[in-house]
């Protein structure tokens, strides 16, 4: 990315400005989300986030490497850039995710049925209300 020669921030302050419009502003011009993998190896900030993935993919035994069987192809995985900001609008962190290209599989050749077993979290606050209202035990199970 190349430096430019007069960066807005010599001629511009954001002393004079409220905090709700400075973070506001910080929100939208701190920090770069990058779109490909290539744009995101520019950055160590990014190559970092994307080493902590890998990981934490790798310690929680996420996969395991097996032989293709014939006929089947593989879905490929791409990797997702999101920066984390604190309530002043400041970067807290870079977050990547390496995910899997779900899209390229083809219903009834690449499966029959998906489904995941996650709860929203509107899903569970509703649950834990009615609880509390109703003064049931929850429990968890494993």
């Amino acid at each position: 990315m190349k430096k430019q020669a007069y960066p807005i921030q010599n001629f511009c302050s954001l002393v004079h400005l409220s905090l709700s419009y400075e973070t506001f502003i910080n929100h939208i011009s701190i920090g770069y989300e990058p779109q490909y993998y290539h744009q995101a190896m520019s950055y160590p900030e990014w190559r970092q986030a994307m080493h902590e993935e890998i990981q934490a993919l790798e310690s929680n035994n996420t996969w395991s490497i097996v032989s293709l069987p014939a006929g089947q192809h593989c879905i490929g995985c791409r990797w997702v850039y999101k920066l984390k900001h604190k309530p002043d609008g400041t970067v807290d962190r870079y977050k990547a995710r390496l995910v899997a290209k779900g899209y390229t599989q083809q219903a009834s050749i690449d499966f029959s049925d998906t489904f995941s077993h996650v709860a929203k979290l509107t899903s569970i606050r509703v649950l834990l209300v009615v609880a509390a209202k109703e003064n049931l035990v929850v429990r968890y199970y494993k």
